[in-house]
Parts: C-alpha cells; sequence; structure tokens
C-alpha cells in the first residue's frame, strides 16, 4: 500500500489560494536570534503604552476646555495682553497691573524720582527730577513724549518743564530747577510735578500728577526717593494762550526763517494782538521785527514770515524771543505773554530749538504756551546755556 500523505503536504481546498502552515514553516526556516522575541515584545509594550498616554492626555485637554468654558466672567484667566484667541496664562497671583486696574481698586499711574533739599541762604527749595517710570499713555497706543512741568502751589515763582522724551513711558530727566520759597512759608506752600504726554499740534496729555507739601520735607538734608504718582488733575486752560510758530535754519547761507503762524486762547478782553520778534546776541537786542495787527479776534492767523543772517558760528549764542502785544482795557498795547527759544530755553521751546538744528533746511512749526514776560526776562538774564549738538557735528 502506500505512505499515508504528510501533513505539510495536504492539499488545499478547491478555490482557495492560502497554504496552510506556510507563515509558520517560514518563520521557523528562518535564523532568529535568541533575544529577538523579548525586543519584538519590548516593543509592543512600548507602543501601547504610547497609545495610552494619547488617548489620556486628550481626554485631560477635552475636559479642561469644557472645564474653562463653563467659568464665570470673574474667574478667567487673566491674559498677557494678547488678542482674543491667544493662548492664556493661569496664574495663581492675579497680576498686580490688572487687579489695580479692576473696578474699584486703586489706579497705577507711575511713579517719580526726585530730590529735594533746601538752601537757607537763598531761601531756595532746590528740585532735582531724575526719572519716572511705569507711566500710562492713554489715547496713544500705548506710546507717549512725555515732559514734566514743576510749578509751586501757591503760583508763585516761574514754571520750569524739562525736555520732552520721545516714545517712552520711562523717562529720564536729569534736570534741576530752584524755587523761591521763604523758610516761613514752606508749610503752607506744596510743589506740583505734572508730567504730561507732548502734542506738536494738539493739546497735551496729562499722564499723571504728584502735589508734595513741602512741610513734610527736612530742610536739613538732601532727600532722594521714590513718589508714587496720582491721577492727573483736570486740564487747566492756559491763561495767557498760546502761539504758534515755525522754524527753519540753513547752515550754510546762515538763514533763520521765522514764520509766525496763529495764536489761540487769548484774553477776549484785548484787542488788535500782533507779534514782535527778536533775536538777540549775547543778551542784548540784535534784531526785531514785527507782525501786523488783527483786528477783533481772539485767535490771530498772521502767516507772516521774517528771516535773519545767523552765522554758523553764532547760531549757539542767540537767543530768540516772541512776544504777542495787544491793546487792553487802557487802550495801550501791552505784552500778553512771551516764548523764548534758544540755548536758554526750557522744555519744550528747548525741544523746538534742537529739532531745528537737528533737521536743518527743513520747516518744524510748534505751538508753545505764553509765559509771563517777567519770567522770559529772568530766564534769559540768569539761565546759563546748553551746548546743544549742531548740524553736521
Amino acid at each position: 500500500m502506500g505512505r499515508p500523505p504528510d501533513a505539510h503536504s495536504t492539499l488545499a481546498p478547491a478555490g482557495t489560494t492560502t497554504v496552510p502552515g506556510l507563515i509558520p514553516d517560514l518563520i521557523a526556516r528562518l535564523p532568529w536570534p535568541s533575544w529577538a522575541p523579548t525586543a519584538i515584545a519590548v516593543a509592543a509594550g512600548v507602543l501601547a503604552v504610547s497609545c495610552l498616554l494619547c488617548v489620556a492626555c486628550c481626554c485631560c485637554c477635552h475636559l479642561r476646555r469644557q472645564g474653562c468654558r463653563k467659568k464665570p466672567r470673574g474667574q478667567e484667566a487673566v491674559g498677557l495682553g494678547g488678542p482674543q484667541g491667544t493662548t492664556s496664562i493661569h496664574l495663581v497671583q492675579p497680576d498686580v497691573e490688572s487687579s489695580e486696574s479692576a473696578p474699584g481698586g486703586p489706579q497705577h499711574w507711575g511713579r517719580l524720582l526726585l530730590s529735594l533739599g533746601y538752601d537757607f541762604g537763598s531761601q531756595e527749595i532746590q528740585v532735582g527730577l531724575k526719572q519716572a517710570a511705569d507711566l500710562r499713555a492713554g489715547g496713544q497706543g500705548g506710546t507717549a513724549d512725555p515732559y514734566a512741568r514743576v510749578s509751586l502751589s501757591t503760583g508763585a515763582g516761574h514754571t520750569h518743564e524739562t525736555r520732552v522724551h520721545r516714545g517712552t513711558l520711562c523717562p529720564t530727566f536729569h534736570e534741576t530747577c530752584c524755587f523761591h520759597v521763604p523758610q516761613r512759608e514752606l508749610a503752607r506752600t506744596a510743589l506740583r510735578v505734572q508730567v504730561l504726554s507732548f502734542g506738536r499740534f494738539s493739546a497735551h496729555e496729562p499722564l499723571a500728577e504728584l502735589s508734595l507739601p513741602l512741610g513734610t520735607v527736612d530742610p536739613q538734608h538732601v532727600l532722594e526717593q521714590w513718589y508714587q504718582l496720582g491721577p492727573p488733575g483736570t486740564a487747566e486752560p492756559e491763561p495767557s494762550g498760546e502761539l504758534c510758530l515755525s522754524l527753519r535754519y540753513v547752515p550754510g547761507s546762515g538763514r533763520l526763517t521765522v514764520v509766525v503762524l496763529e495764536a489761540r486762547g487769548l484774553s477776549p478782553g484785548l484787542a488788535d494782538p500782533y507779534v514782535k520778534v527778536q533775536l538777540m546776541l549775547n543778551q542784548r537786542k540784535w534784531r526785531k521785527r514785527k507782525t501786523s495787527a488783527r483786528k477783533g479776534t481772539a485767535a490771530p492767523y498772521f502767516n507772516e514770515a521774517f528771516t535773519f543772517l545767523v552765522p554758523f558760528s553764532q547760531v549757539q549764542s542767540v537767543d530768540l524771543v516772541l512776544a504777542v502785544w495787544a491793546r487792553g482795557p487802557q487802550f495801550r498795547a501791552e505784552p500778553v505773554g512771551k516764548v523764548l527759544l534758544g540755548a536758554r530755553a526750557s522744555g519744550q521751546a528747548l525741544q523746538h530749538w534742537a529739532d531745528m538744528l537737528a533737521h536743518a533746511r527743513r520747516p518744524v512749526a510748534q505751538w508753545h504756551r505764553l509765559r509771563p514776560a517777567g519770567e522770559v526776562d529772568g530766564a534769559l538774564a540768569l539761565k546759563p546755556r546748553l551746548h546743544l549738538p549742531l548740524p553736521g557735528s
């Protein structure tokens, strides 16, 4: 009889293509190392654990999103100023600025570093404006051009303005001013420091303010410390008005062109206003011109240009004084206010003069607050000149 068929040679049923036992035979015939099964098992385990971790993370994220959507508005995560749709950062302690600006909470207006001292001999309070920090800009997109205005609460004495610092909320001033205050009046006088954002053709935006009673200052020592700024006071109308003018200097020909554009905010009781333009050299009147009078208006429009020859070697030694004159109730002309420009100026006027030198051959226009005539005359006599950078230097 014939030999029975081997199990491995059993024919497959008709209509099928799979050969039973083929895969196991191939696996058995391959030269597998002894550690291969163990490695395969470990890889499969790592893959399975990774899949489980991914599934768990997805579930946690979904639950967290659901929980954030169900939070009330008062318990939302504190963001870092990004637009809607960006990831919010969850803070254990609320952000200080956010909590201070919350309804009912104190506002943070910034800080000011001052040094204060009193000279018993001259009876003057010496104010050193060092720097400001953490100012708030209102309607200028988070930027400002701050400067400081210092005065006394009694209104006596002059008003000191610092230079304008462009595009910063932490300006460094490093300027000093003095005010005459008798010792017996220290307790009744307060120092007022206003921080404003400069606007060349618009109203200056108040940023913050400090009112410091001088009675709290120890006159025996010079104190330097940070003071917390408060909200700005209401904008006070300029008592004497404002004057808009344009400056242009050409170093090659030495031509200084002054264009008196217009005035505003003058007292309605004044009549026939006009502007005197004086160029002074070494505290003496050198050149002078004046505009024609404008009748029946407190906001006269002049648009008159005057050209002075100022050699390049003397541009640091001249002072430009513009005085608004008008007829008062006594029907005689009297000075309404003055504007001082040049190296002895301060604040916005000094900034305007520096901008003219920095942008030679190009007209630079700006509004200026009219100052009392006596205050300008005193600044011309006492204040030293500053050495400003010249074009091409």
